[in-house]
């Protein structure tokens, strides 16, 4: 078996082996629940009779030979959902009103201790030092973007049903929560849980969707035979990407769904006729109109609509009494991390060279919850932010268990999933801010493998046009 954790990158990019994981044995509502019987066809994804009696003819499907971009034979899941449910102790699924909201008041404490220090303290009276206030103040919005990242995370698990038995406590709770961190709580709940059911899918899933080859090189100006021909991207162009993705990132997917599917002409009602994503595309989270939903759901984008409302307010009025540069301190310094880390978890849970997507006749719920990662951000990963970063996996396949039980969860998961599990938990905090950069070099298209079958044209895997694992495919 390989080793959990990734191993050291190889000085020539172009023969890069990498072992992102494989199951070593070291080391919500709930839409995952659901998610199978949202496969398209009879599929390793179900749990009937009549699916698991085709594992066998699934086995013996030729994809040819599938290559990742590390340059690592990859090989599709073989195994079911029934596999991975049944192997999770029972009370991994227990829930608990009052170990839930301890943790909801634990960081409730946090966000208001630190403010009333800082208050009271970080002053000019007590600090003569203006250069140093500035430093502390600075520390201030780093730490209260964990607490409230750690509140952001807790929201999450409500949305999932993983908080407490109840849902309407769920979404008392869950909604209070988002809003006061202008979340719109039943709007990100119904996108997300379709993220759930069609991870990995190119063509249903709603968060962090690659581009495929054509779609990149139309972005650029070019064809898209012209990919494999083009020089290095520079650095700086990365950088800027990435400082763009990490500032404005969630924002613009809450007000343009950028980087979720742009299928919108298939919603069932007619809704996403002519819309499209993008500024001025009408698909979002705040219109009832948006092909996001269905119109049974636009009561949901009301109240979530409502929550922003009086948190906005709230804010207006704190602004207007105290001043808007303290609010701005106090609070929106906060915010902007809170948003950095949202997309950051995201986008490396989603993104990374040793990860497969699939076209729509490929992609089965199975294969698309391991196509996710599961990476290490040490004490704060596993307690500020409850273990969001360390579990992701596991919360693909049943996201309604709660993150205090996802550590034991994980493990009884491993054995079945085999070389299929994922985790990059080298060099913990720096190791996870890397991959930050690594996954931009690495990550930029995706496109099937030279050696794919017909079959396995529909795994498509990340390339890029910076030298990094095997060349992207020449074409005419």
């Amino acid at each position: 078996m390989a080793s959990a954790t990734s191993t050291s990158r190889p000085a020539k990019p172009a023969a890069v082996k990498r072992t992102i994981t494989t199951a070593s044995y070291e080391s919500s509502p709930s839409t995952a629940d659901a998610s199978p019987n949202e496969s398209p066809r009879h599929s390793p994804s179900t749990t009937s009779l009549s699916s698991m009696a085709s594992d066998a003819a699934e086995e013996k499907v030729d994809y040819g030979k599938l290559v990742d971009t590390y340059g690592n034979e990859f090989q599709v899941p073989d195994f079911t959902i029934k596999d991975i449910r049944d192997a999770i102790p029972k009370h991994c699924f227990e829930r608990s009103y009052v170990r839930s909201m301890s943790y909801v008041f634990r960081d409730m404490i946090l966000l208001a201790t630190t403010f009333y220090l800082w208050h009271n303290y970080v002053t000019p009276e007590v600090i003569p030092s203006k250069a140093l206030r500035i430093v502390l103040w600075a520390v201030y919005g780093f730490a209260q973007g964990l607490f409230g990242t750690g509140l952001w995370v807790l929201a999450h698990e409500c949305g999932h049903g993983a908080f407490s038995d109840s849902q309407r406590f769920n979404n008392i709770v869950g909604w209070v929560l988002h809003s006061s961190l202008l979340v719109p709580y039943f709007s990100w709940q119904m996108s997300h849980g379709k993220h759930h059911k069609a991870t990995g899918n190119i063509e249903r899933d709603m968060v962090f969707v690659p581009r495929t080859r054509e779609q990149q090189a139309t972005r650029i100006g070019r064809l898209a035979h012209e990919l494999s021909e083009l020089t290095e991207e520079t650095p700086i162009y990365t950088f800027i990407h990435l400082l763009g993705q990490q500032l404005i990132g969630w924002p613009n997917y809450l007000l343009t769904n950028v980087t979720g599917h742009n299928y919108h002409e298939r919603q069932r009602e007619g809704r996403g006729q002519g819309k499209h994503n993008g500024y001025g595309g009408g698909v979002n989270h705040f219109d009832p109109r948006s092909p996001l939903y269905e119109a049974k759901d636009a009561w949901l984008i009301f109240m979530s609509d409502i929550g922003l409302g009086i948190a906005i307010s709230g804010l207006v009025y704190l602004g207007n009494r105290f001043g808007w540069s303290n609010l701005a301190v106090w609070y929106f310094l906060p915010y902007l991390w809170v948003n950095h880390w949202l997309v950051a978890i995201t986008f490396l849970q989603h993104t990374d060279p040793s990860l497969p997507h699939y076209t729509a006749e490929q992609w089965n719920f199975v294969r698309g919850a391991a196509a996710t990662i599961d990476r290490e951000f040490g004490f704060i990963g596993r307690h500020l932010l409850h273990g969001i970063i360390e579990t992701h996996v596991l919360h693909h396949y049943v996201s309604s268990i709660p993150f205090y039980n996802a550590d034991e969860a994980t493990e009884a998961i491993k054995p079945i999933m085999g070389r299929h599990y994922r985790a990059d938990t080298s060099e913990g905090p720096i190791g996870f801010i890397k991959a930050m950069w690594k996954s931009a070099r690495w990550c930029q298209w995706i496109e099937p493998s030279e050696g794919a079958s017909e079959a396995g044209q529909g795994v498509l895997f990340f390339r890029n046009r910076n030298g990094l694992g095997p060349k992207p495919l020449k074409t005419s």
